[in-house]
């Protein structure tokens, strides 16, 4: 049995117990009051213990992690208060991670394993535009084509949009029109660098969870500064990292630590203008995905801006400070601290606008499953080193990791794009003109596609199409849900 991992020091000393550590947790605060300090701290907790850690590095600041803290005056300050014993700096195994290659291993997934319901997302496609491109994903299994990079979604889309007519009685009326949305929308991506993200070698997610030779957890952190320029493609690659790990891992029950523990900071991205289909399939892979061994943590600067379905899932709470210069703060101060255990000895609402940076209102979950009694309490100061690492250093860990190699080159194999564009035998779609990428499903790898049951995303949407998709199997997110792949 791992040792509970003491996090702060209150009225008393507090611990996140490893076996409820799945059960998922909230950073939340305004900016500059200490979020990223206790993200790093419960980071080395969790890595020590032998749990692996997915985390998204923002501002650039949590690559130090993989390096021993200095002699640093305000940690030296907080051993000192906290009366830390045996408090020593040390480093912790990391691996980087990105989307586009130059920070870190490049991380890339097939069109197909996106799915349609994920890029309708990132396309910011309406009902009808999300209803054809299920078509096309549909039309594709059907022709056995693989989707996998963006010019082999490209040629499907201008195959099924040249030859719409043929598909009409099959698979119901095609819009030119959304055709052309979706293509322009696979432009823009492409022009932003989405080209990158989608192909091959794809990410097999066994390669984030390991331990080094001492049994600590790995830490993976993926660069994302740069991918934070387009905030809608960060929420859904993270979206869709995290429906990856719910289809694959299996089902572990109660652990008594997690696999993994995956940190999705700026998380109120995920939910801005998401339709209610989609919060409804977050809402519950937050609360299955505990049985994987997986505990989901989301950071953001004020609680509210999580639905309200999905923060009752966030069993483990840091609140550091709030602003309450307008009645709107002032009601998001009063609606947060609502949201802990009552400590008869605490004024929540008041503390919370008076934290100090590194000073939080912490709860977690005792041996029971009840959330303990809030508390005021300064969180640990790390051991590893606080902000950034050089290029070099960071160069020197990506060359000596385990995998290194394994992603670095891309791999592009037949797919739908040369089957459509070169008339290859096994195609019995007509061809497209050359085009730009698409991508394919998780079954690309077995070498067949496999179907998946739509969920009822467009149940609101009265056309033809629509009532047709409802019907058809389709990949998308999170489909193991209710349907099997």
């Amino acid at each position: 049995m791992s040792d509970p991992i003491l996090i702060a020091k209150g009225e008393t000393d507090i611990f996140l117990l490893p076996r409820m550590a799945n059960r998922h947790g909230l950073i939340a605060g305004a900016t500059g009051t200490g979020k990223t300090i206790s993200l790093q701290v419960l980071a080395e907790g969790l890595s020590r213990i032998g749990t692996s850690v997915f985390m998204a590095d923002v501002k650039g600041d949590l690559a130090g992690i993989s390096q021993p803290g200095q002699a640093n005056p305000k940690v030296a300050e907080r051993v000192q208060l906290l009366k830390l014993q045996n408090f020593a700096y040390q480093a912790y195994p990391v691996m980087f991670w990105d989307v586009f290659g130059e920070q870190g291993h490049p991380i890339r997934a097939t069109v197909s394993e996106m799915g349609p319901l994920l890029l309708s997302r990132l396309f910011d496609l309406n009902d009808t535009q999300s209803a054809v491109l299920s078509l096309v994903f549909k039309i594709a299994d059907d022709n056995r084509l693989l989707l996998l990079d963006l010019k082999d979604l490209q040629a499907m889309l201008q195959s099924v949009g040249n030859n719409a007519a043929q598909y009409q009685t099959a698979y119901g009326n095609i819009s030119a029109a959304s055709i052309g949305a979706v293509q322009r929308s696979l432009m823009t991506l492409e022009q932003q660098g989405g080209d990158k993200f989608f192909g091959e070698p794809a990410l097999d997610l066994n390669d984030m969870i390991r331990t080094d030779a001492k049994g600590r957890g790995m830490i993976n952190i993926l660069a994302a500064d740069k991918l934070m320029l387009t905030p809608k493609t960060y929420a859904t690659f993270l979206l869709w990292m995290l429906s990856e790990l719910f289809e694959r891992l299996p089902e572990v029950g109660d652990p008594e630590k997690p696999n993994l523990a995956f940190f999705f900071d700026e998380a109120h991205l995920l939910f801005t203008d998401a339709p209610k289909a989609l919060l409804e399939k977050i809402e519950q892979v937050v609360r299955l995905i505990r049985s994987k061994g997986v505990g989901v943590y989301f950071i953001s600067q004020n609680p509210l801006d999580i639905p309200e379905m999905t923060l009752g899932q966030l069993s483990n709470r840091i609140q550091h400070a709030l602003r309450a210069f307008t009645p709107l703060d002032q009601k998001a101060v009063k609606s947060a601290a609502q949201t802990f255990r009552t400590n008869p000895k605490l004024d929540v609402a008041t503390a919370i606008t008076q934290l100090a940076v590194g000073e939080a209102l912490v709860s977690m979950l005792d041996d029971k499953g009840m959330p303990g009694i809030v508390q005021r309490a300064f969180m640990l100061p790390p051991t590893s080193q606080i902000g950034p690492v050089t290029p070099a250093v960071r160069q020197q860990i990506i060359q000596s990791s385990p995998i290194f190699g394994r992603y670095e080159k891309a791999v592009d194999r037949e797919s739908a794009y040369e089957k459509l564009t070169g008339r290859v035998a096994g195609s019995n779609l007509p061809a497209a003109a050359p085009a730009a990428p698409l991508t394919t499903a998780r079954a690309a790898k077995a070498g067949k596609p496999e179907p998946t049951t739509m969920d009822k995303v467009l149940k609101a949407a009265n056309s033809p199409v629509a009532r047709q998709v409802e019907k058809e199997l389709v990949r998308g997110l999170m489909g193991t849900l209710f349907g099997k792949r």
